[in-house]
């Protein structure tokens, strides 16, 4: 399982659930809220915190869609902030930073 702290866990789950196609299978009073993604895909936690740790995440989802960068654009529109584009000097390799409603960085690229 992946965990997130936040402050309105069922509000941040919803988001994520509706955007990566999860359901949200327990809710916990609020307390702790499991988003499952499917069959053998990682579940993701969301925790009430009072006070998120400051500061860039130490850890983040690194997501692919072959629909990269139009999913981008989706996910903005639905409540995700565009932070940049990335690539790897060079090129060969573009991603896009963005953060979701709580402020939790995460990328989206088409793939490896």
């Amino acid at each position: 399982m992946i965990t997130v702290d936040a402050l309105e866990p069922t509000t941040l789950a919803a988001w994520w659930a509706t955007n990566l196609g999860g359901t949200i299978v327990e809710e916990n009073d609020g307390f702790f809220v499991i988003v499952a993604l499917g069959e053998g895909q990682p579940v993701i936690g969301f925790q009430k915190v009072d006070d998120p740790t400051p500061g860039k995440n130490r850890i983040h989802l690194d997501l692919t869609s072959p629909d990269y960068p139009a999913v981008v654009d989706t996910l903005v529109e639905n409540g995700a902030t565009k932070i940049g584009d990335r690539e790897i000097p060079g090129g060969g390799f573009e991603w896009t930073t963005l953060s979701d409603p709580a402020g939790n960085e995460f990328c989206v690229s088409g793939g490896h």
